[in-house]
């Protein structure tokens, strides 16, 4: 199944779009992964200005393939990433953060990744991890790097609550590769450069290829050009959710108590320093009861 991304708008100080693929109409979740972003490539100095914004119930995993970030939290958190690294932050019961896209580099390409806590983790104390080095594999001319769980006898350090894998796969122009996985996993092939053909159905950049639990290895060729692709897999994720602005709880109840909590500026979301200055109010709610999904 192919899932058609949609594009929004990073933020309302810019015209930059970006292309999001989960939540989708046709999937809204692919293991406990709930939200995929691909931004850029794009001009590095106006790529990334998000100010200071909170989030609960999930974990945002950012992955860069070019430029430079910096991350800052109400945890004290200062990082930089760069291409080739994870940040994975934990919100759990709550946290603030903001991004800037920094001026030493041309160009800005990025996925940011949503992971839906499990009830038993969601209201956990929030924290912070920086992935400089994680797992590569090279098979012949193609590089996997897994980021999020195990893959090709490799596991990632990250700090994971679900049974997920998350992996860049690079595959030169013309080549292919055989992924083994596991059947019980469902998964999903974000395209975010160039041509991906996987079981004879072909997705192009910008698309999702949604492949449902049962087969225990992919294969992936590259079209004409050079291929990037990320790789996103994970059981079933069983517990409804609501997900709303940047938060995810369970009932209409929570998310109007985690809108007020940061509207009101209250400790539940600690305030921090950074280079933007700007904080960013919760949106209003649509006049519907919000109800829980899968």
């Amino acid at each position: 199944m192919l899932l058609e991304p949609r594009l929004v708008k990073l933020t309302t100080r810019t015209g930059i779009e970006i292309s999001r693929t989960l939540p989708n109409a046709k999937k809204r979740m692919i293991g406990a992964w709930a939200f995929a972003d691909h931004f850029g490539p794009t001009v590095q100095a106006d790529g990334m200005v998000v100010a200071a914004h909170p989030h609960t119930g999930l974990q945002t995993a950012t992955w860069l393939i070019e430029g430079s970030i910096e991350h800052r939290d109400s945890l004290g958190t200062i990082q930089h990433i760069n291409p080739g690294q994870l940040n994975l932050m934990t919100a759990g019961y709550g946290i603030a953060h903001s991004e800037l896209s920094l001026a030493d580099a041309n160009l800005l390409h990025a996925v940011q990744l949503w992971i839906a806590l499990p009830d038993s983790a969601r209201d956990m104390a929030p924290a912070f991890q920086h992935v400089e080095y994680p797992p590569k594999v090279m098979l012949g001319a193609n590089q996997v790097c897994i980021f999020a769980g195990s893959l090709l006898g490799k596991t990632a350090e990250t700090t994971l609550f679900s049974e997920l894998v998350g992996a860049e796969v690079r595959i030169p122009a013309g080549e292919k590769i055989t992924l083994p996985v596991r059947d019980d996993f469902e998964h999903g092939f974000l395209i975010v450069q160039g041509e991906a053909r996987v079981a004879e159905e072909i997705g192009l950049t910008g698309q999702m290829m949604y492949r449902q639990p049962g087969t225990d290895s992919f294969e992936v060729t590259a079209g004409s050009e050079n291929l990037i692709v990320i790789l996103l897999g994970g059981r079933p994720f069983e517990e409804p959710i609501v997900m709303w602005w940047n938060f995810i709880g369970r009932s209409h109840g929570e998310i109007l108590e985690m809108r007020r909590a940061w509207n009101a500026r209250e400790n539940r979301f600690a305030e921090f320093p950074d280079r933007i200055g700007k904080w960013t109010p919760a949106p209003e709610l649509p006049n519907v009861i919000l109800r829980p999904r899968k």
